[in-house]
C-alpha cells in the first residue's frame, strides 16, 4: 500500500505494515513525539506491554500498579512517560490532543504518592523509538510503514491487544482489510 508523502512530526502515528519481520515493531503502534531534520526522531510503541509493573521496577512508584510498556529498542534503562495532564506536570511537551510527553518525574511521583494524580493517565515506557536523521523518511518512502493521525484515545482509550487493528478500522477503506492479513504471508 502506498501512503503520500507523509512528514514525519509529533503526534503521527505510525503502524508497522502487516508483514514487517523485525521482532522489534511487528505489529505496533508507534507515537511519534519528537522530529527534527537535524536531530532526527523519536517515538513510543504503545501496543507492547512488557508483563511487568511499574510498582515492581521502580522503588519510589510502589502506588502505580500499572502495566509497564516497552518504548522501542533504543536505550531500554530509560523510563518515558506520556501522560493527560499537561502544564499540571511542569516541562511537559504536548504532543496531541491531550496528551503530553515527560515533564518533572520528582512532581510526578511526589502527586502519585499524594494521589492528587491517576496513574491510569500516565504510562510508562523502557527505553524509545529512535530514527536518525533522515531514517523516518527513508522508512516512510519505502512503505515500512502506514501513517494516521494520532488521537488521545489511541494512547489511553483503547486495548493494547487490539490498538493495531483499531487504528486501521478506523482509517477505513483498503486499510481496514489490512487486519485480516497474516503476520506471515506464505500462510495467505
Amino acid at each position: 500500500m502506498t501512503e503520500t508523502a507523509i512528514i514525519p512530526a509529533p503526534g503521527l502515528i505510525l503502524l508497522s505494515e502487516p508483514f514487517m519481520a523485525d521482532p522489534h515493531f511487528k505489529r505496533t503502534v508507534v507515537l511519534l513525539c519528537e522530529h527534527s531534520d537535524d536531530d532526527g526522531t523519536v517515538g513510543f510503541v504503545l501496543n507492547r506491554p512488557l508483563g511487568m509493573k511499574v510498582c515492581d521496577t521502580l522503588v519510589d512508584m510502589d502506588m502505580v500498579d500499572s502495566e509497564l510498556f516497552y518504548g522501542g529498542p533504543v536505550a531500554q534503562d530509560t523510563m518515558h512517560y506520556l501522560h493527560t495532564y499537561g502544564s499540571a506536570v511542569e516541562d511537559s511537551l504536548h504532543i496531541m490532543d491531550n496528551i503530553y510527553w515527560g515533564g518533572n518525574f520528582e512532581q510526578i511521583t511526589e502527586q502519585l504518592k499524594l494521589g492528587i494524580l491517576d496513574p491510569k493517565q500516565i504510562k510508562f515506557f523502557l527505553g524509545y523509538s529512535g530514527w536518525s536523521p533522515g531514517q523516518l523518511g527513508d522508512e516512510l518512502k519505502e512503505n515500512s510503514w502506514l501513517t494516521a493521525s494520532g488521537k488521545g484515545q489511541y494512547v489511553f482509550g483503547i486495548p493494547e491487544a487490539s490498538l493495531w487493528s483499531k487504528i486501521l478500522q478506523d482509517k477505513g477503506g483498503r486499510y481496514a482489510e489490512v487486519i485480516h492479513y497474516p503476520e506471515d504471508p506464505s500462510l495467505n
